[in-house]
């Protein structure tokens, strides 16, 4: 009987693994050039780690998978990893908490339970956490190494958009709801119901008109949300602060020349947000998002740290972009003209300087020739046959040396 796949599981063939490295390799070379270093956290995490931080979503919690790690005698209960940012926030308080900033990213998979099996189980991010820095500056510095990332993976056109935690919080708190009414709210937001807060009945006429602005408000400058502010005027000055915070963001992207768009309603991911929310996105698919989580570090046991930080979906990504492989001209396939120990072996030390010298190099082993330009064939004795199947050229070259020098590189 074959037995197939786990529901919701994907494999990589070997064109997606391609993609995967290509973009594993660029998100790794653009972090390691603004400062930050590499870190992954283990698969399995304690499951209070996620719950004593009160930070996951009802319906994210429900989905998380989770089983009792057995001793024998007791025993705790577990997950596999959920997200990236809670389990780094863990990494940073057990080794790294006394260093005044803190920049690290990895490149990890997460896990969530999906019923059907239709959607993905597994899921692949890169992300970046930047701890202990509360300026602005800090929040655009993660959403320009986002956007080089994209820009040095040719996807595009690209699109962020801004949001902000801590005015759509004080907006709720504004309405006079009570928290389990403002967390279910919240809760259907950062589960990509975006008209949720449209929906909202109130009678006060502020209220009402706050509501409308502050979801209107979509444009590329920092004005917007002055001229918002005006408008709001001085009964709703819990907003201000987040209005400022939102802008000061705007005005740093603005003056570095970078597109955003202001969109309230856009803001969605994880409760643990408490300022600016930024998404990425790159042929109108959502590629990526992060923002400030300046409660986070104490809620799982550490001192008042503030952070912010980024992901960016590999699966997203892997359908967009193209990998960078071995062209056809570093191909070489080796035929050894006399099969014995002596040949092989005089085949294997040739692959392996071809190899050193940057070509792809690959041994005969009954496969067909194609994608390869190159085609070496190592007799007993005499000098070596060299096809060049781009040209139709053949020549018969005695070294090494040779060799190198006819394909074009020498070392």
């Amino acid at each position: 009987m074959r037995v197939s796949r786990c529901k919701g599981m994907r494999d990589l063939l070997p064109d997606d693994m391609a993609k995967f490295r290509h973009i594993e390799e660029v998100f790794q070379g653009c972090c390691l050039g603004w400062g930050y270093r590499e870190v992954r956290t283990p698969t399995l995490e304690y499951l209070h780690l996620f719950t004593a931080t009160g930070t996951l979503t009802p319906a994210m919690l429900g989905r998380v998978y989770s089983f009792l790690d057995w001793d024998g005698w007791s025993g705790e209960r577990v997950v596999l990893r959920p997200e990236g940012t809670i389990p780094t926030a863990r990494l940073y308080l057990e080794n790294l908490e006394g260093d005044d900033l803190c920049k690290l990213f990895y490149v990890e998979n997460t896990f969530t339970f999906e019923e059907t099996g239709e959607e993905s189980r597994e899921r692949w991010q890169c992300g970046a956490e930047l701890m202990g820095s509360g300026q602005p500056w800090a929040d655009v510095e993660l959403v320009l190494l986002a956007l080089e990332v994209l820009e040095r993976l040719g996807v595009g056109p690209l699109e962020v958009r801004l949001s902000h935690a801590g005015l759509i919080k004080a907006l709720l708190a504004e309405l006079g709801l009570g928290t389990a009414e403002q967390t279910e709210i919240w809760d259907q937001m950062l589960e990509g119901n975006v008209k949720v807060l449209g929906e909202i009945e109130t009678e006060d006429a502020d209220l009402k008109k706050a509501l409308a602005l502050l979801l209107d408000v979509k444009g590329s400058s920092p004005g917007f949300l002055e001229n918002a502010k005006v408008l709001l005027g001085k009964a709703l000055v819990r907003l201000e602060p987040s209005i400022d915070d939102l802008a000061s963001i705007a005005q740093l992207l603005d003056a570095m020349g970078y597109p955003y768009q202001i969109d309230i309603p856009s803001g969605r991911g994880f409760e643990y947000y408490t300022g600016v929310m930024f998404g990425f996105y790159a042929a109108a698919r959502r590629v990526g998002g992060g923002g400030r989580y300046d409660d986070l570090i104490p809620l799982v046991g550490g001192p008042a740290v503030p952070a912010s930080g980024f992901a960016l979906y590999m699966d997203e990504l892997m359908d967009l972009v193209e990998a960078e492989m071995k062209t056809t001209d570093e191909k070489v396939l080796i035929t050894p003209e006399e099969r014995d120990v002596n040949g092989l072996k005089s085949c294997l030390e040739l692959a392996r300087r071809l190899r050193d010298s940057g070509y792809l190099a690959e041994l005969d082993l009954g496969q067909r020739a194609t994608g390869y330009r190159w085609l070496l064939s190592v007799p007993g004795e005499g000098p070596f046959r060299l096809t060049d199947r781009k040209t139709g050229k053949r020549s018969e070259i005695a070294t090494l040396g040779r060799i190198m020098r006819a394909m074009g590189r020498s070392r």
